[in-house]
């Protein structure tokens, strides 16, 4: 049901019925390790490209949200997944080796929460029974695309940041035990004009501002109804400009509360300078580490806002600016 002008109100609230979080050998190492399924020891993982390296954690992922949510390939109707590859080819070849009815999204790092909250409104109009949503990303294979191959060594600014080797994946379900899918808010393009490649944080927060304010008023809450509420890779600079425009804005979110999946996955001596990035970020985080909380009993009610810098070096090599955007889903214990 549309609940505002943006915002969808999921009526029979979807379960998610499993998930999964697979990470490499520098998410190992961090500060959320305990919460993924698997963790690589090699960046390569045994494949000769960090692009096909990127589709076998996806396929992992998939695999593995299945096998936990009790089902067989045969029984998903639907796979929604995005990445940051050209032409999302992640995405894409993972869709060929799984057989599933495939819709591919493009949303970047905004993807995660895009295909979950399709996902909710395809089991919820009663179109699915059961849907996957997922979404990966790949550290060499992002910094070749879109910087620079690691190899070069190039220096970075205080503002870049790491992009996440992970996937992460959900199985949504009409019914069943598990957190459960209430409200969706989908995000507007908004572009600031900035340009910097090396400051996406900047780039994304008011778009993550822009799509919080739009869920608080499409649902007419208050930022105090949920016990978490983090964006997906604003990372520090971004998440520091986002607190700063909401307060500007009126909306005052308590610190303990508003978080950043970027600044949660690493931990402080690994020298991600800005914080974690990548369509994998708010993935593995919020599959693995915030849905393990949920289902601890220790988070009931959560809104996560992933979000997503809509640019490609061509339109970088045109001396475009950054359109960004950002969706976020709500996700309850009930």
């Amino acid at each position: 049901m549309l609940q505002g002008h943006q915002s969808w109100v999921f009526e029979t609230k979807p379960v998610i019925v499993g998930s999964a979080a697979v990470g490499g050998p520098f998410e190992a190492r961090g500060a959320l390790a305990e919460d993924f399924d698997i963790l690589h020891d090699d960046l390569w993982m045994g494949q000769d490209s960090f692009e096909k390296a990127e589709r076998r954690l996806l396929e992992e992922a998939c695999e593995t949200a299945i096998q936990k949510a009790g089902k067989k390939k045969e029984d998903i109707q639907f796979f929604l997944s995005g990445d940051l590859m050209n032409q999302i080819i992640s995405s894409s070849f993972a869709a060929r080796t799984l057989g599933i009815p495939y819709l591919g999204l493009f949303g970047a790092c905004s993807s995660s929460m895009e295909g979950l909250a399709l996902a909710g409104l395809i089991v919820d109009t009663k179109y699915g029974d059961y849907v996957l949503a997922a979404t990966s990303s790949h550290n060499a294979a992002a910094e070749k695309q879109f910087r620079y191959p690691t190899e070069y060594g190039a220096q970075k600014p205080p503002t870049a940041q790491w992009t996440v080797t992970g996937a992460g994946a959900a199985v949504v379900a009409r019914q069943g035990d598990g957190p459960r899918l209430t409200a969706a808010t989908i995000g507007r393009v908004v572009d600031m004009g900035l340009s910097d490649p090396f400051n996406m944080g900047a780039a994304m927060a008011p778009a993550a501002v822009d799509t919080i304010q739009a869920h608080f008023r499409d649902m007419q809450r208050e930022p105090s109804y949920y016990d978490i509420i983090a964006t997906g890779d604003l990372g520090s600079v971004g998440h520091d400009i986002a607190g700063d425009l909401l307060n500007k804005h009126g909306v005052e979110i308590k610190p303990e509360i508003f978080t950043d999946c970027g600044l949660m996955i690493y931990n402080k001596d690994q020298n991600v300078l800005a914080g974690g990035s990548g369509c994998g970020c708010s993935a593995v985080v919020t599959y693995g580490h915030f849905l393990n909380r949920m289902r601890r009993g220790e988070l009931k009610k959560i809104l996560i806002v992933a979000t997503g810098a809509l640019m490609s070096p061509m339109s970088y090599q045109q001396k475009e600016s950054i359109p960004c955007i950002a969706h976020a889903v709500a996700i309850e214990m009930i």
